[in-house]
């Protein structure tokens, strides 16, 4: 199982969207997939869930959110695991480490969103875990054992996952944040990339990943220098890796420029790769060729607006390319859906492409 993480410290990259159709597109090559939505806000989620089934989910889930141990043990141990082996949010499963209590020895199940591709649904009330994790740290330092959990178990969970579901990735998608949540998250999966929109505010976003990782990087190393062997088998053997970055949803200048992009944007574009050598250590994208360096993850297959297509892909929780064969087409939305039909249906080449150069870079992971 390889770990990957979707992130910006900038909102409105088309973060979620890239997320949930790169799911997808593994799906589709074979790749049994599993998405996981850690942004608070669960944009992610509504892709596969309407807001009443979602909403169905969190109210099952209160009384635990409130108080895991008791809303347990008020329950018959049969109406109990019953819920627990249930599709639940990441933060039910979260919540007992939360806690400090037992975690169920059920494993949820993930929603199914498609042949090898299933999904753990988010939730707003995960802001009180990445508390715990803040009142904690300082406890990893010494060894206290929930306090190791509290910021492994995000990890551990991809992993159980990925054994008992056969999963060959899972895919987080993360909050704009550079908090405490995020710095566990990012440290401790196998990879992120970075979606861009061609402008000063993604390069200040890698600015501020690239400065973040270096101090997250520093904590993590001084616990690998003072917890046992034993103790350390809870954490990934590696610190992260940076897979790259592409350029998304940005508007499309046809013969502009080398990228089809207008002047200005190109101009941004291309300060990305100094930018990232600026401020993204090397040891973090040791792996990556100068030319991988240089060009966006799938080069244009993603680059350009996909307009209100992604509008339409969440309103009938399909991706986009899926959206004209779905059977409940709105009458409202069905000429200006079948009259782009092909535009649709195009933009599955785009991210097949995408997910393909996605999987050789985490291929050289293997070699470092």
């Amino acid at each position: 199982m390889k770990s990957i993480a979707v992130f910006n410290n900038k909102g409105g990259v088309g973060k979620t969207t890239l997320t949930y159709h790169l799911g997808y597109a593994l799906a589709e090559l074979g790749y049994k997939t599993l998405l996981v939505d850690l942004d608070p806000q669960s944009n992610l989620t509504l892709f596969g869930l309407d807001p009443e089934q979602l909403h169905n989910i969190w109210q099952v889930e209160e009384a635990f959110i409130d108080d895991f141990v008791q809303a347990r043990d008020e329950k018959p141990l049969s109406e109990f695991e019953n819920i627990a082996r249930d599709v639940r949010s990441i933060h039910f499963l979260l919540k007992p480490t939360e806690d400090g209590t037992d975690i169920p020895k059920t494993l949820a199940k993930p929603l199914d969103l498609h042949d090898n591709l299933g999904m753990i649904p988010g939730r707003l009330s995960i802001h009180t875990y990445e508390d715990k994790i803040a009142s904690r740290w300082n406890d990893v330092y010494g060894g206290d054992p929930l306090a190791i959990r509290t910021v492994t178990q995000i990890r551990n969970f991809c992993e159980e996952y990925a054994k008992y579901y056969s999963y060959d990735y899972v895919v987080i998608d993360t909050s704009p944040s550079l908090g405490i949540l995020n710095k566990v998250v990012i440290s401790t999966v196998d990879g992120f990339l970075i979606p861009c929109m061609p402008d000063m505010f993604s390069l200040y976003g890698i600015q501020n990943i690239g400065k973040s990782l270096k101090g997250w990087k520093r904590d993590f190393n001084t616990i690998f220098t003072l917890l046992s062997d034993a103790k350390l088998s809870h954490f990934p053997k590696n610190f992260v890796s940076f897979l790259g970055f592409t350029i998304f949803n940005a508007k499309k200048y046809t013969g502009a420029s080398e990228w089809d992009l207008s002047k200005a944007h190109y101009n941004y574009a291309k300060q990305i790769p100094a930018t990232i050598r600026k401020y993204i250590d090397k040891d973090h994208r040791k792996h990556l060729t100068e030319v991988q360096l240089e060009r966006p993850i799938g080069e244009m297959a993603v680059m350009h607006t996909f307009s209100t297509l992604p509008n339409m892909a969440q309103k009938y929780r399909t991706p986009m390319w899926e959206v004209p064969s779905c059977e409940n087409l709105e009458t409202e939305d069905k000429s200006t859906i079948l009259g782009n039909s092909q535009r649709f249906k195009s933009t599955q080449t785009g991210f097949h492409i995408f997910a393909k150069d996605l999987l050789t870079r985490l291929e050289q992971l293997e070699g470092n």
